[in-house]
């Protein structure tokens, strides 16, 4: 790989080409063009081909790429062949949605613990997931082996949850709450901001 930083929409592009790729496997394909894996997307030839040699060569010209070989790559390149905790600290709506996700085991992500500060759901569980009371993050974090950490608490709860993740060993942060939040350099985070899609919508709805 390249010694450059891929961006998080870089990064995002490649799990679409993976899933894409995944699904054509499944079905039998067995070479595919950036043509047609552009159609498939909606994303330009040009793009796909710069997103994939951040990390390489891939495919033959005039030919296109080995179904089976690229998803394997970029299954290595994503980290997708590694197993990887993740707690939950929020189980309010998004918590709940995002503790159900069905997909998330095929990819190596497994949900081990929730963390909640209300007694009415401290005890539960979801999918066979304890709910843990959030006073005991740090132990019960540190006792499951938790690798990420996704925040779906208050903005004003949300670096407090963080701080206590990364004392305890935690080395990744998916952030939902509507916040900046500081980490170390060795602690990888993502933020997510629930509000750019919607309004990335009304931007293009109010154009047309």
């Amino acid at each position: 790989m390249r010694n450059k930083k891929i961006s998080n929409a870089a990064v995002g592009r490649i799990v679409l080409y993976y899933r894409t790729l995944k699904t054509l496997e499944q079905s039998g394909e067995k070479i595919i063009s950036s043509g047609k894996l552009s159609k498939l997307l909606e994303f330009t030839p040009e793009q796909i081909r710069q997103d994939l040699s951040y990390f390489g060569q891939f495919g033959v010209k005039g030919v296109g790429y080995d179904v089976e070989n690229l998803r394997r790559s970029l299954e290595n390149i994503l980290g997708l062949k590694y197993s990887w905790n993740l707690a939950i600290v929020g189980v309010g709506n998004l918590g709940r949605a995002i503790a159900n996700y069905k997909a998330f085991p095929g990819m190596g992500f497994f949900v081990n613990a929730l963390f909640d500060v209300s007694k009415d759901l401290i005890g539960k569980k979801i999918n066979g997931v304890k709910i843990y009371d959030s006073e005991n993050l740090g132990s019960v974090a540190k006792r499951k082996f938790i690798d990420i950490g996704v925040i779906t608490v208050p903005e004003d709860q949300a670096q407090k949850v963080v701080n206590v993740l990364v004392d305890v060993g935690v080395k990744g942060i998916w952030n939902f709450a509507s916040t900046k939040i500081f980490v170390p350099p060795e602690v990888s985070i993502v933020n997510e901001d629930l509000a750019v899609g919607p309004t990335a919508l009304s931007y293009n709805l109010s154009k047309k």
